[in-house]
């Protein structure tokens, strides 16, 4: 695989996700936190506006705005289009990227923890999980890819990119311990393209737990469209947690349990995530994998 030459760490896809948009802030500040010797490292800050009214997003989730066709589509753009094609020229175009990787810094309400997010099966984004989950134990891998389907993530410009999503912690306030979670784990990811530069990381091989994306789960909804249940006390926070048939999974408002049926346990992740509320996910389900890299 060809050396890491440029790289661009991003924060503020989401405009009240602050984990990322301070870190972007402190490592503009303090440059050499995230200079190494044998690449460049760029920051970014997705979302500005978004940022500074302290939501998510103006017009649309920015983080949906990245498929080649709307970002070759130049018609009718609203702030989060237009800003996706101005972040493409900045650090694209997608599948032919300025930059060599692309590390997109996020947080949720849920209780991920400490979450690598894939969106494809590059092996330099397989190795590089792997490590990370072997220096930080409680790393989950997150593969949130739809096959035949093209990821439209920010981070999707690039074939090589990780994702870091920590979490729990409410949107637009700032938690020390998760920054700085946060923050070691650039710094480790930084370590390892710099090591893998040098040739140092041909060893790292074996298995790793991946939790692959299955299929998203709605809220159960009455006739009107409105949420009819919440999720479960038992299966609240229970993220990366096996769920068998016959667990609860929802609570409705007059005190009946709804329980899941499929045949198969899964692994939620995503468990109630605020931000999700408007796309109809009140989780997303996972299958435990064991692959070798």
């Amino acid at each position: 695989m060809e050396k890491i030459n440029k790289l661009a760490i991003v924060g503020g896809t989401h405009g009240n996700e602050f984990t990322g948009i301070y870190l972007v802030k402190k490592f503009e500040k303090f440059p050499d936190l995230i200079s190494r010797t044998n690449f460049e490292t760029k920051t970014l800050l997705a979302n500005p506006l978004a940022f500074e009214l302290v939501t998510r997003y103006i017009d649309t989730d920015l983080n949906r705005c990245f498929k080649v066709e709307d970002l070759e589509n130049s018609t009718n753009l609203n702030y989060e289009e237009s800003r996706a094609k101005f972040i493409n020229q900045m650090l694209g175009p997608k599948g032919n990227p300025k930059f060599d990787f692309l590390l997109d810094l996020h947080s949720t309400t849920a209780n991920m923890g400490l979450t690598i997010v894939l969106v494809n099966n590059h092996p330099f984004n397989l190795k590089m999980a792997a490590y990370l989950s072997s220096v930080e134990p409680d790393v989950k891998v997150y593969s949130w890819i739809n096959p035949g389907v093209e990821n439209s993530f920010l981070n999707s410009i690039c074939e090589r990119n990780i994702g870091i999503e920590v979490g729990p912690i409410a949107q637009g306030i700032l938690q020390a311990d998760l920054f700085q979670k946060t923050e070691k784990l650039v710094q480790i990811s930084l370590d390892f393209i710099e090591h893998f530069n040098e040739g140092k990381l041909h060893h790292i091989n074996g298995d790793i737990v991946v939790y692959k994306h299955l299929k998203v789960v709605d809220y159960p909804k009455t006739e009107d469209g409105e949420i009819a249940a919440m999720i479960h006390p038992e299966l609240q926070g229970r993220d990366y947690q096996k769920l068998s048939p016959g667990e609860p999974l929802f609570l409705t408002f007059d005190g009946k349990t709804i329980y899941y049926q499929e045949e198969t346990p899964v692994w939620p992740v995503f468990i109630n995530e605020a931000a999700y509320y408007e796309k109809a996910i009140a989780m997303c389900l996972t299958k435990q994998e064991s692959i070798t890299v």
